[in-house]
């Protein structure tokens, strides 16, 4: 049986003359901060203090000895990051250019001192460009020349932080006469009866060719065998009615173990695990009346996907641990969504991600590394991205998770209309990838799931590629210039990209910057503030509705924050209502790789922004909105669970102190997985132009506003509210926080990490008519006074 020697420890890292300490998996800057070579970056301005790691060659080394009875030994990387040349025992063994592939060298016999020399990313990247010429990106760094973390150059949320290093685990193979290369399980379902093929590809030592060899494949009590000669070999197994595997929401989500041997005569040789799921996953891109659709249908179930684009939880990513998996896909499952779309800049996450992802039920759609840049097709970088697809789409496919695959996120779009095309000059720029290379090897390698070219991409050249009315459709245009309103301008068939700014917690911004006075234009704010006149339109979007602090940074705060959830809760509650023309939304973004203003739901230290907690309500099962339509005001109510929602919308024309002026109560039925939409009596439609109504719609405990003006035109009355504390019994960590209204208290918020940096309340903005009472949960904060809680409540009505 094959053995297995991990190398995680007794590495060392050169620093000059000097041997650091060295974490494998780990990387040269959390090498250097373990050591106090270099000080944290995620804080104040560090980040620029930093730069020159990035721009040398390190060196990590170990002694490495072993004994083994075994004909071969195989040295085995998990990932490197990222142009490396390996030595052992005096000899190279192998070089390397792609931190997104595994390695395997053979290193028999070999003892003693195991180096691992990396190049610059910055050299290795230019001696690239000098080969292929020049291709225009979005950002001034050269991270299309470099199979590597396109955002470790740094991005429109990200620092400048260019890594190396051991980033993924190593260890010693020894084997004999034959091993298990590749394990390639193809799952499909039938009616009632479940599918796997099984394809295998074996390696041999010399001794072992030609040798007979036995394959066993064994799943939910399922056998099949299967003996062979050569390479390769085929076993089949079928299940009757197995469980369905479902999104979250849908359904359960069971999952197979799948067991696979391999022996010879004398035994065992080589065994395999994964888990799997029984389901069919389907892309129904169908041309109608509106255009064409992009519309995921899982066990022919046809799904509104409410997403969210995921980057890499860390600038390091080899700190992310699976329990940090867990407990970020925790909260976005806690916040209702149910897709979960890898960004094509940063990595194929870790296995650990994928478990999470078919336990929770998570569809994962997954970006090539492509992202913002026109990528050289010529050698070396071609063979090196055929060789990553290939390594990536047959390490995840056990996953039933997983339901797409997506040639790259916006570099169709960025030919077209960033003025790349004339500039290139009939120069490669990755079209051979997207349209080519990369669906010829979903279709060879995993036949089960679909394939999109691109995000955006209308499906041809015949339509522009973010064409709203073909396939999937980035909206950036209202963060860059507009009102949060014009979301509703359009219908798209899939959003797969929106999102508005928010500064992270005030925790995090105290830990971050511990000895800055903050203010929205102070240096650290504006060092950890990454995008194109980033403050400007986060200023801008509070202006349109509120007066714009002059002097008082924690009022700006919470209106940017105010203004983030309002945002994607207006695209989200249209396009929603708008089902099955538009079939899912994906938020940019679900969280941040270190503390900074971005588009992040949950920031860098893990802490969820107000915009977390509407998630939860926009993304839940049933919603009810009130939406602005060309046939006049309507209120929606959107059922996506599966039984028929039974309910009584009662609408209130109120005044501003809450006093009523019309009412209306209709009886509704609306179906499962679908969408009613209905007009608002004329009768408590309040006047277009007033700023001293709104309208007030509920239905079993869900609300929905609709105010004609803006806060900072509306007759607010000064907000009066009691606070008082009750503690939870038996539970001395956790304190209920109860608020009741005398006035109308708008988009009441209590920012509970400003009661302690672990404090953390069960909801986020809600508002209050005069006489209703609301209850939040603080957990974490241990002790605290009516005055401290008061201090963290925040409302929108506040002059």
């Amino acid at each position: 049986m094959k053995d297995v020697t991990q190398l995680d420890d007794g590495w060392s890292l050169r620093h000059g003359q000097e041997l650091l300490p060295a974490q494998v998996p780990g990387c040269v800057h959390t090498d250097l901060l373990a050591a106090g070579v270099i000080p944290d970056p995620f804080l104040d301005l560090n980040e620029t203090d930093v730069a020159w790691v990035g721009r040398r060659a390190w060196s990590y080394v170990a002694d490495v000895s072993h004994d083994s009875g075994h004909e071969r030994t195989d040295l085995v990387f998990d990932g490197l990051d990222t142009a490396a040349r390996i030595t052992f025992d005096g000899r190279e063994v192998g070089s390397t250019r792609n931190m997104h592939r595994t390695y395997r060298f053979d290193v028999t016999g070999a003892a003693g001192e195991l180096e691992v020399h990396f190049t610059s990313a910055y050299e290795e990247a230019e001696a690239v460009r000098a080969v292929t010429g020049d291709r225009p990106n979005v950002y001034p760094e050269p991270f299309q020349y470099i199979r590597k973390m396109a955002s470790s150059f740094g991005w429109d949320w990200g620092p400048t932080l260019v890594t190396a290093g051991i980033w993924r685990p190593v260890r010693l193979e020894h084997w004999s006469t034959a091993r298990l290369a590749s394990v390639r399980p193809l799952v499909t379902v039938d009616g009632g009866t479940g599918s796997v093929e099984i394809r295998l590809q074996v390696e041999r030592t010399a001794r072992g060719a030609g040798r007979s060899l036995l394959a066993r494949a064994t799943v939910a009590g399922e056998n099949a065998e299967v003996r062979f000669e050569g390479e390769e070999a085929v076993l089949r197994l079928t299940v009757d009615e197995p469980r369905l595997w479902w999104p979250r929401g849908y359904g359960d989500q069971p999952l197979y173990g799948l067991d696979i041997t391999l022996s010879d005569d004398d035994g065992q040789l080589d065994a395999w695990h994964r888990r799997i799921g029984f389901r069919t996953v389907e892309l129904d891109r169908t041309a109608d009346a509106r255009g064409s659709g992009f519309t995921l249908v899982v066990n022919g179930e046809r799904v509104f996907a409410r997403g969210v684009n995921w980057i890499p939880d860390d600038v390091f990513p080899s700190r992310v641990t699976p329990e940090r998996y867990r407990t970020r896909l925790s909260q976005a499952a806690d916040a209702n969504v149910d897709l979960v779309r890898i960004w094509g800049g940063g990595i194929y996450e870790d296995e650990a991600f994928y478990d999470v992802c078919d336990e929770l039920g998570l569809m994962v759609w997954q970006d090539f590394l492509f992202a913002c840049a026109a990528y050289p097709e010529e050698q070396p970088l071609r063979g090196e991205v055929e060789a990553e697809a290939r390594d990536n789409v047959v390490r995840l496919m056990p996953h039933p998770s997983l339901v797409l695959w997506n040639g790259n996120n916006e570099n169709l779009w960025g030919f077209r209309d960033w003025d790349w095309e004339p500039g290139l000059a009939g120069d490669s720029w990755g079209e051979g990838y997207y349209l080519g290379l990369l669906p010829r090897l979903v279709a060879e390698l995993d036949p089960t799931r679909p394939y999109a070219a691109g995000s955006p991409w209308s499906g041809s050249w015949d339509h522009h590629p973010n064409d709203p009315d073909h396939g999937t459709y980035h909206s950036w245009e209202v963060w860059n210039r507009q009102d949060y309103a014009e979301y509703r301008a359009n219908v798209p068939r899939f959003v797969a990209e929106f999102g508005w700014q928010a500064p992270p917690t005030m925790a995090t911004l105290r830990r971050a910057l511990p000895e800055e006075a903050l203010a929205p234009d102070s240096p650290g704010m504006l060092h950890h503030q990454k995008a194109e006149d980033g403050n400007g339109k986060l200023n801008r979007g509070v202006a349109r509705h509120f007066v714009l602090p002059d002097d008082d940074f924690d009022r700006w705060h919470y209106l940017t924050q105010v203004v983030q959830a309002r945002a994607v809760a207006t695209g989200i509650e249209h396009w929603r209502s708008h089902w099955p023309i538009c079939a899912g939304t994906v938020v940019w973004q679900l969280n941040d790789c270190w503390p900074v203003s971005s588009w992040a739901a949950i920031d860098g230290d893990g802490r969820p922004k107000p915009l977390h907690h509407e998630l939860r309500r926009v993304y839940a099962d049933r919603l009810l909105t009130l939406q602005p339509a060309e046939e006049g005001l309507v209120f929606a109510l959107v059922n996506q669970s599966a039984t028929e929602w039974h309910t009584t919308v009662v609408l209130r024309r109120t005044e501003a102190d809450g006093s009523a002026l019309g009412r209306s109560v209709q009886e509704v039925v609306v179906a499962a997985r679908s969408v009613l939409r209905l007009p608002v009596p004329a009768g408590v439609v309040p006047d277009e132009h007033t700023t001293k109504e709104f309208l007030v719609a509920d239905a079993d405990g869900l609300r929905a506003l609709h105010f004609p003006a803006p806060d900072r035109e509306f007759s607010y009355t000064r907000p009066d509210y009691d606070v008082f504390l009750e503690p939870v019994e038996g539970d001395g960590g956790k304190v209920d926080v109860v608020v009741n209204a005398h006035t109308l208290v708008r988009d009441l918020l209590l920012q509970a990490d400003r009661l302690g940096p672990e404090a953390r309340a069960d909801r986020g903005l809600t508002t209050l008519l005069p006489g209703e009472e609301t209850r939040i949960r603080v957990s974490g904060c241990g002790g605290v006074t009516p005055d401290a809680v008061r201090a963290a409540l925040f409302c929108a009505d506040t002059k």
